[in-house]
C-alpha cells in the first residue's frame, strides 16, 4: 500500500484497508517475529527465559501489562521496545486529538468532520515511533492531566456552553489512543487517580467534569511498580490490580557473564577512551562482582535494590581514572590497575540505599567494603584460596607449601609498597617487580600471561592478600600502602577510610 497516494477515506476505502485494535496489530506482528525466531526485544540481556517469554505470552493474549521489579532492571525499556511490534503507520483522520481512527471515528471532532466531508475527509499517516506515551507517576499528578477537563478559554473563544463536549480538553491518556501508553511507578499515583483508571480499563468510558463520554479507547497499557513501594509510597488499588490481566516479575542478572554482557552493552565509552584504555577481563568481573556483593550485602536495603547502572557508571568511573592517569603521565596507552577502582566509589555511594547498620558505618566505608569483598570473592577464582593453606596437609602429615609465603615474609621484614594513583605504568611495574616472590607466583599459574597481564595480576595479589587480612593496606590522600599486618596492627592502623581521606581532584 502507497500511503503517500491515501489522503483521504474514500482512497483509504478502495485501497481496502481494515482496522484493528492495538493489541491485535501488536498479536499479529508478534506472532510473525516467532516465527521468523526473531527476538522481539533485542538487547534486553539475562531474560531470555523468563521475562520475555512472559511477555510475549501477555501480548498473545491482548493483555494489559505490569512489570513488577526493582530499579533498574529494564521495565520501562522493555516497553519502549513494544513499538516495534506496531505496523509502520497507520491511518488517523486530519487534526484529531486523538488518533481518531477514520473508519471507526470516535470524537465529536471526527465525527462531525466525516459527516460533512464524507469520503473527501482527510487523512494522515502516523508513524509506530508517534504511538508511545509514557508518564511518571508522583502524587501530583491529576485526573485532568491523565483524562482531561474542561478548557474555559476553548468555550469562550468558540463561544460554547459548558455543557457541549466541544470544551473539553483531553488529558494525556485519550491523546494516546491507538496507543502504547505507560504509567511507570504506578503506586506513586494517588489512589483516587487510580480509580479513574477503572472504567478506562474495562468499559472505555470517560467521566470529565460530569461529562459521561462513551470512548471506546484503544490502548494497551503498561504499568511499572516496585514491590516495595506498596509499603513505602503507596500501593496499587486492588480493583485496578484487578483489571491488570498479566503481572510479569523482573529480575537481576542472575549470573555474572550477564551482566558483564550488560554493562559492555550499555557502558557509554568514546572512542578516544576505548583507544587509550584497555580493560582486562579481570577487571570487569571486579567491577561486576562490586554489585552482586551490594545485593547480598546486610548493609544495603535489599528493599531498594542495587540497579545495574551502579556497574555501568563504575565501569565508565574506571575508563575515566586510567584515562586521567595517562593523560597527566603523556601516556599514549594505558591500561585499568586495581588501584584504578578506588576511583569508582563515587558511582557506588549514589547507587545503594542503606540501613540504619550502613548509615552508621558511612556510605564510603560501605562502598569501600563492597570493593574489597568483590576482590576477595574474585581472587579465588584465579588464585588458590588463601585461607585453604591454614588448614590443608600432606599425605605424611606436614602442612602444604603457603605460595604467598615469600610475599608475606617480604613485608614481614619491614618493606612497605607504595602505589599512588597518578604513576605511570612503567613505575608502578618497577615497584611491583621488587616484591619478593610477586612474579615468580603469577608465572607459576600465569604461564602465557605477557608482561601487561603479568603487572595487573601482580598487583591483584597484593589487594587480593590484603582482602584476607594476610597483609596491611590503607588508602591514603593519592596512594594505597600496603605493609605487614602485625606491624600495622601495632601502630594502630586501620584499613577503614572516609572521604575526608581523599583530594577532592583525585578522581576527577
Amino acid at each position: 500500500m502507497n500511503i503517500k497516494k491515501i489522503n483521504t477515506l474514500g482512497a483509504l476505502k478502495k485501497a481496502g484497508y481494515h482496522s484493528k485494535s492495538i493489541k491485535q496489530e501488536i498479536r499479529e506482528n508478534l506472532i510473525l517475529k516467532i516465527k521468523a525466531k526473531e527476538n522481539p526485544f533485542p538487547g534486553i540481556l539475562g531474560y531470555e527465559d523468563s521475562v520475555i517469554p512472559d511477555t510475549e505470552r501477555a501480548l498473545l493474549s491482548k493483555h494489559n501489562i505490569l512489570f513488577l521489579g526493582l530499579r533498574g532492571q529494564a521495565k520501562t525499556r522493555m516497553a519502549r521496545q513494544m513499538t516495534e511490534l506496531l505496523d509502520e503507520y497507520i491511518p488517523i483522520v486530519a487534526g484529531s486529538e486523538i488518533n481518531d481512527d477514520p473508519l471507526q471515528p470516535i470524537s465529536l471532532y471526527a465525527r462531525e468532520l466525516i459527516d460533512t466531508k464524507g469520503d473527501d475527509t482527510p487523512i494522515n499517516w502516523l508513524h509506530r515511533s508517534q504511538r508511545y506515551g509514557e508518564k511518571l507517576a508522583t502524587p501530583d499528578v491529576s485526573v485532568a492531566d491523565l483524562i482531561g477537563d474542561i478548557d474555559p478559554i476553548k468555550a469562550a473563544n468558540l463561544k460554547l456552553s459548558f455543557a457541549d463536549e466541544g470544551v473539553l480538553h483531553y488529558g494525556i491518556i485519550p491523546r494516546s489512543n491507538r496507543c502504547i501508553f505507560v504509567i511507570n511507578e504506578l503506586p506513586d499515583l494517588q489512589a483516587r487517580i487510580q480509580v479513574s483508571l477503572f472504567n478506562i480499563l474495562e468499559e472505555g468510558d470517560l467521566q470529565i467534569r460530569g461529562f459521561k463520554l462513551r470512548l471506546p479507547l484503544d490502548v494497551l497499557f503498561v504499568f511499572t511498580a516496585n514491590p516495595e513501594d506498596y509499603t513505602n509510597r503507596g500501593s496499587i488499588v486492588t480493583p485496578l490490580k484487578d483489571r491488570i490481566e498479566s503481572q510479569i516479575l523482573t529480575h537481576y542478572p542472575k549470573t555474572l557473564e550477564t551482566a558483564l554482557a550488560i554493562t559492555e552493552q550499555e557502558a557509554a565509552i568514546s572512542d578516544d577512551q576505548n583507544n587509550t584504555v584497555s580493560t582486562s577481563d579481570l577487571v570487569k568481573r571486579l567491577i561486576e562482582q562490586v554489585a552482586f556483593e551490594a545485593r547480598e550485602s546486610d548493609l544495603v536495603d535489599k528493599k531498594s535494590g542495587v540497579s545495574a547502572r551502579l556497574s555501568i557508571s563504575a565501569y565508565e568511573n574506571a575508563i575515566s581514572a586510567a584515562e586521567r592517569r595517562a593523560l597527566m603521565n603523556n601516556e599514549k596507552h594505558t591500561q585499568v590497575w586495581i588501584s584504578d577502582l578506588v576511583g569508582i566509589i563515587p558511582s557506588i555511594t549514589g547507587k545503594i540505599e542503606l540501613v540504619y547498620e550502613g548509615e552508621q558505618e558511612g556510605p564510603f566505608q560501605v562502598a569501600y567494603n563492597l570493593l574489597e569483598r568483590s576482590i576477595r570473592t574474585q581472587f579465588g577464582q584465579y588464585f588458590p584460596n588463601p585461607d585453604s593453606f591454614k588448614k590443608r596437609k600432606n599425605k605424611d602429615g606436614s602442612s602444604e607449601e603457603n605460595p604467598y609465603k615469600a610475599i608475606i615474609r617480604w613485608f614481614d621484614a619491614g618493606n612497605t609498597f607504595h602505589t599512588f594513583f597518578e604513576n605511570s605504568d612503567d613505575n608502578k611495574v618497577q615497584l611491583l617487580y621488587k616484591v619478593d616472590g610477586l612474579h615468580s607466583l603469577v608465572k607459576k599459574y600465569y604461564k602465557s600471561a605477557n608482561e601487561k597481564e603479568n603487572a595487573l595480576l601482580m598487583e591483584f595479589v597484593l589487594h587480593g592478600l590484603a582482602s584476607y587480612s594476610l597483609i596491611s593496606k590503607k588508602v591514603l590522600e593519592g596512594k594505597i600502602e600496603f605493609k605487614d599486618l602485625m606491624g600495622s596492627m601495632l601502630n594502630m592502623d586501620t584499613q577503614s577510610f572516609s572521604e575526608e581521606d581523599f583530594n577532592e581532584n583525585d578522581f576527577k
